[in-house]
């Protein structure tokens, strides 16, 4: 054509553009369009919008932009199109204010824009901050009447959310409901992220459950979406079931998701899982600052700090940009291992980057130096806080204290009462002391507090009371104490402090009257309190003092723990009040207190002691059924009440129990076990079980022979029951009175009377005294074989070195009068009226004898 010498017109240029543009022949057609402009010829508003239009579809939004701004110069008039097509590419360039520029312009022609126009305008002005003008956006379409596609709706329940406005965001939903918009999975995610912060949890999982059910469920950010509302609430275990869950469902886990898994088993503190997702984090390339920061605060939180070095050395290493948390983080660490030189070089680095240290990292570099003995460099960081906290102060205050510069440390201490809640931080600081231990430090806190005319909180008084309780030191409590008390806000906590440093310093009937001064006074008693003083009167034997307070504290209405309900119990046991103890565990029960294995073991022993056995099996049986730890106490408790029911193969069952359960039985187990056996005269077993704790390990001691004695006398042994004494004599271990007996008590059941006066001899040889029971034994013999001079003379021997009891002395007036010394027997009966003892006339003489 331009061969032939025919210029061509608007209409032909046009259709070549246009050709072009729909062959996708970008190059050609821009090109063509630049000759076309050297000719002047201007094409029409409908081949720049065919021009603009393919340039976007292959996403070269420069191009549009270009070749729109080379159309406004040309003068073409662009139409509702065109601007549609242009504020699109602005949009996706992320040119705000040029979008909402051609936004104005089109307004201003007159144009409605399209719902499609104003999405993206809202979108764009939210996602850049302009919150106010995506709001006025959207509340410009419902004149217009232009609903909202949910692409729309998506991007403003965004904006509510970033901003915490979660009212607007749920109204808005409500909004598409009247609408009749149906959502889609990225609203759905938002609002349960919405429900998730207004703690509406139970919302946020039936939201989830919906879009499963109306089979939306697909995209990752849902699935995350649900994770974090169950990890915000502490379901640690729930967040990663749903994670799991998209897993079974094969949706890829993107960065987003794992550094979410990351946060999960951090915040859950499983340290094996989070260094596994972590390490899949760096398959594209090292994890961000945000993920580094949440695994090395993991590490300080659990002190492992040689694991936090190693990963600041690998950030350091790949260059990871450090946001503000991750310096403090890393500080801390520094802090922590008192790292000056990194810390300073740290301190350097942030200055460098513009970022300033907060307080508290401030103070834990004070702390550092502190630590390495420059309390200058401490002193001359404080001085760079405008306005030092309690904390900041406290630090020095602490560090000074601890180095026994009163003049500094008196110093500062006035500046922190100067503060808002300066005599707290004081007070606090005495008790960190008291818990530390360190009495001279606590001493010169206080004292200095006292010194500036100050009253300690009753928390403070309280805590250095109890330290010298601690350390018996009952006259320095007592003046804090007096000091204390002459206010008339003297608190609770002092009391029970005061009530607590009697006791342990035996004082209990001052701690008693203490008590009931706080009674008098108003003041309940806490739980601790009254435990530790039931304790201390039941320990002294003050048995019906202790259950008076009991009873004051249910009528009182104190709220009783299981330590409490267990030390009561324990009183009543003590002083052989089984109902009692009964009566307290049923209480302690329907309050809905839980018991321990404490509780259950104190309840065993006193079904046992009552001959209860039932029940006492009954409450073993409970607590194991609860999966409580059975410890060796319970078991070897319970072998005891078998076997003085003479059930030994229950004991012995319960026994192999306790080993197979991986309890290693101690010397005190064995024992009763031994002595079960010898109980049923079960001498094999015994001997077997002896020898198996030697081979355990433990050497056996006064109770383990006795046994060993009692089963070979139960079988008529008694070559080697007095071999057992031999044994023990040439391990050093002294016979008592009690292994004599029984081979005594063996001889007289069989009558064997030489035998039992020869083994009575030893035992008098060895030096030892024979007891009520073997003294008793013997009178029985003589009286019961007619042997009255023996008799006699035993009981002329024996009385005065043992205390008598009514048969006994009966035993001897018998022996007397039947020998016909009337006086001596009056005597007799004389001194068993004075000490109130009941004479036994029915007593026999010669009842065993052969002539009887």
């Amino acid at each position: 054509m331009l061969e032939a010498g025919c210029e061509p017109d608007e209409v032909a240029c046009g259709t070549m553009l246009c050709t072009y543009a729909r062959w996708g022949r970008h190059k050609d057609m821009l090109l063509f369009y630049s000759a076309v402009h050297r000719r002047d010829i201007l094409p029409s508003v409908a081949v720049f919008n065919f021009m603009i239009s393919s340039l976007q579809k292959q996403k070269l939004h420069v191009k549009v932009i270009q070749l729109w701004k080379q159309m406004l110069n040309a003068g073409v008039e662009p139409n509702r199109f065109t601007y549609t097509v242009v504020i699109n590419s602005y949009a996706k360039e992320g040119l705000m204010e040029e979008a909402l520029d051609a936004y104005r312009k089109m307004k201003k022609s007159g144009l409605i824009p399209e719902e499609a126009t104003y999405g993206l305008l809202i979108s764009l002005t939210a996602k850049y901050g302009k919150g106010d003008e995506a709001v006025r956006l959207y509340e410009e379409m419902k004149p217009l009447g232009i609903i909202p596609s949910n692409y729309t709706y998506a991007s403003l329940l965004s904006l509510h959310y970033k901003n915490a406005d979660y009212s607007k965001a749920v109204s808005l939903f409500s909004e598409m409901e009247r609408n009749k918009i149906m959502p889609d999975e990225v609203i759905y995610g938002i609002l349960i992220r919405i429900y998730g912060k207004l703690g509406l949890y139970e919302d946020s999982q039936k939201t989830f459950e919906d879009i499963e059910k109306l089979g939306l469920l697909s995209d990752e950010k849902t699935y995350v979406a649900m994770a974090q509302v169950h990890l915000n609430v502490g379901s640690h275990e729930k967040a990663l079931e749903v994670i799991e869950l998209m897993r079974s469902r094969d949706v890829e886990l993107s960065d987003f998701a794992y550094s979410f898994l990351l946060r999960c088993y951090v915040s859950k503190e499983d340290v094996a899982s989070a260094e596994y997702v972590f390490q899949n984090l760096t398959r594209n390339g090292f994890p961000d600052s945000i993920c580094c920061n949440d695994l090395l605060t993991l590490y300080v939180k659990l002190g492992l700090l040689e694991k936090a070095k190693a990963l600041i050395s690998q950030m350091t290493k790949h260059e990871v940009h450090f946001d503000e948390d991750l310096y403090k983080t890393v500080m801390e660490v520094y802090c922590r291992e008192g790292m000056i030189d990194e810390a300073e070089q740290l301190i350097e680095e942030m200055e460098n980057i513009g970022s300033c240290m907060d307080k508290t990292t401030k103070t834990s570099l004070m702390a550092m130096y502190g630590e390495a003995g420059w309390l200058q460099k401490a002193e001359n960081l404080l001085k760079t806080l405008e306005q030092p906290d309690t904390t900041a102060l406290s630090v020095l205050l602490c560090l000074y204290i601890e180095n026994g510069n009163t003049c500094k440390s008196k110093e500062i201490l006035k500046t922190m009462l100067e503060t808002t809640g300066g005599l707290s931080a004081a007070s606090q600081l005495i008790c960190k002391f008291v818990r530390e231990g360190s009495i001279t430090e606590a001493e010169s806190m206080y004292r200095q507090l006292v010194e500036l005319g100050f009253r300690p909180l009753d928390s403070a008084a309280a805590s250095m009371i109890t330290l010298y309780g601690q350390c018996q030191q009952l006259k320095q409590a007592q003046e804090i104490f007096d000091s204390m008390a002459q206010s008339s806000s003297t608190g609770g906590a002092m009391y029970n402090s005061m009530v607590d440093t009697f006791c342990k310093c035996g004082k209990i009937d001052e701690a008693n009257q203490l008590y009931k001064k706080m009674v008098d006074q108003g003041y309940t008693p806490d739980a601790v309190t009254i435990s530790i003083l039931v304790y201390a009167l039941a320990k002294h034997g003050k048995y019906q003092q202790a259950e008076n307070i009991i009873n004051d504290s249910f009528n009182d209405g104190v709220e009783l723990d299981t330590v409490a309900y267990n030390t009561y119990i324990k009183a009543m046991l003590d002083a052989g009040k089984l109902h009692s103890a009964v009566s307290l565990y049923d209480r302690m029960i329907s309050s809905g207190v839980s018991p321990s294995l404490q509780t259950y073991n104190t309840m065993i022993s006193v079904y046992g002691q009552g001959g209860k056995l039932e029940k006492a099996i009954e409450i073993f049986n409970t607590a194991q059924d609860l999966g409580l730890i059975i410890d060796e106490k319970a078991y070897t408790n319970m072998i005891s009440f078998y076997g003085k029911a003479g059930r030994s193969q229950e004991a012995s069952q319960l026994f192999s129990e306790m080993k197979e359960g991986g309890i290693r039985p101690g010397k005190i187990s064995y024992n009763i076990m031994i002595n079960v056996y010898a109980t049923s005269g079960l001498h094999h077993e015994a001997k077997n079980l002896f020898e198996d704790m030697q081979e355990d390990g433990h050497f056996p001691d006064s109770l383990t022979y006795l046994a060993l004695i009692r089963a070979y006398t139960e079988n008529h042994i008694y070559s080697k029951a007095e071999n057992i004494i031999q044994r023990m004599l040439k391990e050093g271990i002294s016979p008592s009175c009690a292994h004599f007996n029984h081979l005594i008590f063996a001889f007289i059941k069989e009558g064997n009377i030489p035998e039992a006066e020869r083994v009575y001899g030893q035992l008098k040889q060895m030096g030892l005294s024979p007891d009520l029971s073997c003294c008793r034994a013997m009178m029985r013999a003589y009286m019961d074989h007619g042997l009255i001079d023996k008799g006699i003379a035993f009981f002329e021997t024996v009385n005065g070195f043992v205390k008598p009891d009514g048969f006994f002395l009966s035993a001897a007036v018998h022996l007397y009068e039947f020998a016909g010394k009337e006086s001596e027997a009056g005597d007799i009966i004389d001194n068993m009226n004075l000490q109130g003892l009941l004479f036994l006339r029915n007593l026999r003489i010669g009842s065993k004898s052969v002539t009887a």
